[in-house]
């Protein structure tokens, strides 16, 4: 039986491993539009939204500048780019397990909807999720992760005792914290929680398995 009915999931650095893809994107976003970033285009810029990234690379909020780059960067994503994603190892199995359990599996991620279910699609995982939740899927668009998380919770009228969230990084958990709700860490990603960065009450994974034993008593 599960520990918890439901299982919320970020997807970027918990799940996948998009950084290769994501990062060709940004670098052909920034040659598309003949600019230089001002900061390194590396995997410390993975996991906040495209246009969040998009003015900490350019180091400017100008709105056209940022629209130009955003187009930029999904046709090369949107078209081709996103299929260079990957799944971490072990993640294909703990889902098939988490759902032969029981568990009512969720993403809740700062990636943009339409890329983030052609990845589902992609990897073979559209049927595990009886919902995918992104920041760009209302108008107007959600202002936070933790908005994100309380409004999927309300729209399946799921109790806050019977869910978890499951992330990689200090955002994952500081939005799991202001729903009430229990945090995991995966760290086998590019998030990697360091023991400094956890809360009291989170609780970190090293591995798919490990996290699923935790989940799931057989």
């Amino acid at each position: 039986m599960p520990r918890f009915k439901h299982v919320l999931f970020d997807l970027d650095g918990t799940l996948i491993d998009s950084a290769p893809a994501i990062l060709a994107s940004y670098r052909a976003a920034f040659a598309s539009a003949g600019r230089t970033p001002v900061i390194a285009i590396d995997e410390s810029i993975v996991g906040p939204p495209l246009l969040e990234t998009l003015q900490l690379l350019t180091g400017s909020t100008d709105a056209a500048l940022i629209a130009e780059l955003a187009a930029h960067f999904k046709a090369s994503y949107d078209t081709s780019g996103y299929r260079a994603t990957s799944a971490y190892a072990g993640i294909g199995e703990m889902l098939e397990r988490l759902t032969a359990s029981g568990c009512r599996l969720a993403i809740a991620t700062n990636k943009r909807l339409h890329p983030t279910r052609l990845i589902l699609e992609h990897l073979g995982w559209s049927g595990h999720f009886d919902a995918v939740y992104a920041l760009d899927m209302f108008d107007p668009r959600l202002p936070t992760k933790a908005a994100m998380i309380a409004r999927l919770l309300a729209d399946h009228r799921i109790e806050r005792e019977d869910a978890v969230y499951i992330g990689d990084r200090s955002e994952d958990g500081e939005s799991a914290d202001a729903n009430g709700l229990p945090f995991l860490a995966a760290t086998w990603g590019y998030g990697s929680l360091e023991p400094s960065e956890m809360a009291p009450t989170w609780r970190a994974f090293t591995s798919p398995a490990e996290l699923a034993d935790s989940l799931v008593a057989d």
